[in-house]
């Protein structure tokens, strides 16, 4: 029996839509990565209970941190994106964790640039707070290691490829480290959406939305690029269509980053025939009810789209675009680490 909701919201189902497609479906994702992270911060003696943590969210993760930090007995204060909604402010407020949100902009990029600089200026404020670091520090990697070890029970499956959005590169990159040290064959697939500095498509923008959470307009340091096989960029028009067939033809009602997941996912699976493809769903679509399932009646079939091929970020284009990455270095923009 769980001890607290956190656990039980962290465990996430494996669902099979298809004798070589299984979807690894989260209520919220971070959860794992923020739950793990805060335990090992409090066994290293590195924060005790009453301490308050700090970071910066879109969403996600926010939630996750205050969840960790509920369970064990710590304050909480984010620095959150205009992109955080009325419930998920409420579910703080009541939580008891503290919000700081950004004016309304348009930009998601300075939005995001606003928000880091913010926290920064908090710390100087209060150097006794403890930044959880989401975007750089390796302790969010650590929450993934029983995720693997379920994903290999529970496919059995010798070929593997896992896909999902890249973001802060603690799931992908965690899970695919964890299960290479079994399989050093599982591939990695990256999602990421046009605008984003990690893998280099920071020239091109989507007229839509930067699909916050798997994209940066900043560099992330740690990201691992050197594990990831291929990357697929996908736009918000591509990530639509995904997101209503995912739900339509499989019941699965889930976020704006796992249609683009899905439809990386399916155009994989069509070209590895002997490959298990497991995507990622990082969490429900209930956030996305007005933004994206609101507009189901224009999206896209899925059978008519399909990814441009590139061999550099130079030819990237809307609505998607797929490259072999081939477990290549940063390019130079991403290289920063923090």
């Amino acid at each position: 029996m769980d001890q607290h909701i956190a656990d039980a919201i962290g465990r996430p189902d494996l669902i099979r839509l298809d004798d070589r497609l299984i979807c690894l479906r989260f209520e919220t994702m971070k959860v794992v990565s923020a739950l793990a992270a805060v335990r090992h911060l409090l066994d290293a003696g590195t924060v005790r209970r009453g301490d308050t943590l700090l970071d910066s969210s879109s969403g996600i993760y926010a939630y996750a941190l205050a969840l960790a930090c509920h369970r064990h007995g710590l304050r909480c204060h984010i620095v959150g994106s205009t992109t955080v909604d009325r419930t998920l402010r409420t579910q703080l407020a009541v939580l008891g964790a503290t919000l700081e949100q950004m004016e309304p902009c348009s930009d998601l990029k300075l939005d995001q640039k606003r928000r880091v600089a913010r926290v920064h200026e908090i710390l100087a404020e209060h150097p006794d707070h403890h930044w959880m670091r989401q975007y750089h520090d390796d302790i969010h990697y650590l929450g993934y290691r029983s995720i693997a070890r379920r994903i290999r029970e529970a496919t059995g499956a010798e070929e593997l490829t896992l896909v999902g959005g890249v973001g802060s590169g603690a799931s992908t990159g965690a899970l695919a480290r964890y299960l290479r040290e079994d399989s050093p064959g599982v591939e990695l697939v990256g999602v990421q959406p046009y605008g984003s500095v990690t893998f280099g498509s920071e020239h091109v923008a989507d007229p839509e939305i930067i699909i916050a959470g798997i994209g940066s307009s900043i560099p992330f340091a740690n990201v691992r690029h050197e594990l990831y096989d291929t990357l697929h960029w996908v736009a918000f028009e591509a990530a639509l269509a995904g997101s209503t067939d995912l739900l339509r033809r499989h019941a699965v009602f889930a976020g704006l980053s796992t249609g683009a997941g899905y439809l990386a996912a399916r155009w994989e699976r069509d070209r590895s025939p002997r490959r298990t493809v497991v995507f990622i769903a990082a969490d429900t679509g209930h956030r996305y009810v007005d933004t994206v399932f609101a507009r189901h009646a224009e999206a896209a079939r899925i059978e008519d789209l399909a990814p441009r091929p590139v061999t550099t970020q130079a030819e990237l284009a809307l609505p998607w675009s797929r490259m072999r990455w081939n477990r290549s270095p940063a390019p130079a923009p991403a290289a920063t680490r923090s």
